[in-house]
C-alpha cells in the first residue's frame, strides 16, 4: 500500500516517534496518533490525527 522505504523515513509530528502501518492508517509507536491515508499518500497533519 505504501512504499517501505517512505514508511522508514516518517516519523509522528506530534511526539517524533516512529510509526507503522496498520491497515490503511500510518500509526505512532509512541503516542498512538492514527494518521490516515489518502491514496498512497500519508496524510501527516496533527489536526487530521484520530
Amino acid at each position: 500500500m505504501i512504499d517501505k522505504l517512505l514508511l522508514d523515513i516518517l516519523c509522528c509530528p506530534a511526539c517524533k516517534g516512529d510509526v507503522e502501518l496498520v491497515k490503511d492508517k500510518i500509526v505512532c509507536k509512541k503516542c498512538k496518533k492514527k494518521y490516515p491515508l489518502r491514496g498512497k499518500i500519508p496524510v501527516m497533519l496533527i489536526d487530521e490525527a484520530e
